[in-house]
């Protein structure tokens, strides 16, 4: 009996430690990692991007859409080798840090 009330006493004391709202926006983020940028080309290229974003796409064909996606990802991979520095996840810092500890 006393196993059973330790288990589900923890079981929800875990739980109320839960986070309940680890959203994350991501048009923060983005908007986080183009302020890095700061050269021409990446200038030029979030120009282009702001001026798809306001395009009137119900005029549109099939295959121009089609083709604008095609472009908006080839400008975002670009902005991305743009870029310069490492990006690490929470998760992959832990494991870094575990590493250290262990070795050390």
């Amino acid at each position: 009996m006393k196993k059973y009330t330790m288990f589900f006493l923890t079981f929800f004391m875990l739980l109320s430690l839960a986070p309940l709202n680890s959203k994350a926006e991501p048009t923060a983020i983005l908007k986080e990692k183009t302020k890095k940028v700061e050269s021409e080309e990446a200038k030029v290229l979030l120009a282009r991007l702001d001026a798809i974003k306001a395009l009137d796409k119900s005029d549109m064909t099939r295959d121009q859409k089609k083709e604008l996606r095609k472009e908006v990802r080839t400008i975002k991979s670009n902005l991305a080798d743009l870029g310069s520095g490492v990006y690490l996840s929470a998760g992959g810092i832990i494991i870094i840090l575990l590493i250290l500890i262990l070795l050390l």
